[in-house]
C-alpha cells in the first residue's frame, strides 16, 4: 500500500481476492463483479475495533474514503461470536458468507470475535492506494502506532515500468536513468506488457517512520541499455538523443558503473525534532503560494535583468 511504510504500525494488508471470487460462497456480488473486471480486494485488519468502537467509527472510515480519497467507499465487517459457535458478521460484506468459507478467511487474516476488518476493492493500484492510506488512519485512530522509536527500513526492487492509465501506455515508474535488474538480457526477454511490468530496477530508498529520508539508484551507464529501456516506454532513439544527448555521449566514452544516494537532511531534522511539517524545520520555508515571506521572494525583475538572461515574459491573459 505504500513505498514508504511506517513499520511502527503493526497492521498488515492482505490480498483476499480469491476469497471473494465465488459469489455462491460469499453472497456478495459487488466484489465478485470487480474481480471479474480484473480488480483486487485488499483487507485491512482492525484488531478489537468491533469490541471497543461503535458503528460510527466504521461509518466514518467509509465517509473518509469517499471524501478524502475520492474512492467509491471502504467496505467493512464487525466480527462477533455466532449463536451456534464460531464467528460471524451481520455487515453486508461478510453477512452471507458460507460458514466454512468465512472461517477460512478469518484464519487467513488472523481475526476473531471482537475484531473488525475493512475492504478496499477496485483496480489493483487504486485498491492498494486506498488500503495503504486506510492502514495509516486505522493505526492512528486505534492508537496502535509505536511511540518513542525510530523504525528504519530499506525499500528495494522498485518496478522499472508502470502502466499509465491516462496515456494508455507503459511508461517509467520512477527513475528512467536507473539500471534495470538483469540489464539488457532482462529487457530483451520481456515480450508482453505483463513481462515488461515485472522488470525491476536497481533503485532504493531509506524510510523511517513512514518518512522517506534518502533516495538513490544504480545508474544505467550503458547507452544501448538506456536506448532499449526508453524504446520500451515509447520513446524512440531520436527523442533520447535530442533530450539526453550529453549524457549518452558521456557514457559512450566509457563511464564506469556508478550509483549513489541523496539524504534529505531536512527530513531527518524533522524526525529528530518531532515536527509534523517539514516547513517547521526549513530555514526559509515557503508558503502555499511558493513565496518566501522572510526574504520577500520571488520579487519583481526589470527588463534589463530579463534581457541579460534572454528571458521574455509571456503576456498575461485576463479572464
Amino acid at each position: 500500500g505504500s513505498d514508504k511504510p511506517d513499520l511502527r504500525n503493526p497492521l498488515e494488508l492482505s490480498d483476499v481476492t480469491d476469497f471473494f471470487k465465488d459469489e455462491e460462497k460469499t453472497g456478495f456480488g459487488i466484489f465478485a463483479k470487480i474481480i471479474k473486471g480484473g480488480g483486487k480486494v485488499v483487507a485491512i485488519p482492525a484488531p478489537k475495533a468491533a469490541a471497543e468502537k461503535s458503528r460510527k467509527f466504521f461509518d466514518e472510515m467509509d465517509k473518509w474514503a469517499k471524501k478524502e480519497m475520492q474512492a467509491p467507499g471502504l467496505g467493512y465487517a464487525r466480527l462477533k461470536e455466532a449463536d451456534g459457535g464460531g464467528v460471524d458478521s451481520q455487515d453486508p460484506a461478510l453477512k452471507n458468507f458460507d460458514p466454512d468459507h468465512l472461517a477460512a478467511l478469518l484464519q487467513h487474516l488472523g481475526l476473531g470475535a471482537g475484531d473488525g476488518v475493512f475492504f478496499s476493492a477496485g483496480k489493483k493500484n487504486d485498491a492498494y492506494k486506498l488500503a495503504g492510506a486506510a492502514r495509516n488512519k486505522i493505526g492512528e485512530t486505534l492508537e496502535l502506532i509505536e511511540q518513542g522509536v525510530f523504525r528504519f527500513c530499506w525499500i528495494v526492487d522498485f518496478p522499472m515500468f508502470e502502466y499509465d492509465e491516462d496515456a494508455k501506455k507503459i511508461d517509467f515508474s520512477h527513475n528512467p536513468f536507473s539500471m534495470p535488474q538483469g540489464g539488457m538480457d532482462a529487457l530483451e526477454a520481456a515480450k508482453t506488457d505483463d513481462e515488461i511490468l515485472d522488470i525491476k530496477a536497481f533503485q532504493y530508498d531509506i524510510v523511517c517512520n513512514g518518512i522517506e529520508l534518502s533516495s538513490g539508484a544504480i545508474r544505467n551507464h550503458r547507452p544501448d541499455v538506456m536506448l532499449k529501456a526508453f524504446d520500451m516506454a515509447g520513446y524512440g532513439p531520436e527523442v533520447v538523443e535530442a533530450e539526453f544527448g550529453g549524457m549518452l555521449n558521456a557514457f559512450r566514452h566509457g563511464a564506469p558503473p556508478h550509483g549513489g544516494i541523496a539524504p534529505g537532511v531536512d527530513r531527518i531534522v524533522m524526525l529528530l525534532a518531532d515536527a509534523e511539517n517539514i516547513r517547521d524545520v526549513t530555514l526559509f520555508p515557503m508558503n502555499g503560494q511558493a513565496r518566501d515571506l522572510m526574504m520577500g521572494a520571488p520579487s519583481p525583475v526589470d527588463e534589463r535583468q530579463l534581457r541579460e538572461l534572454n528571458i521574455r515574459l509571456a503576456p498575461q491573459i485576463k479572464s
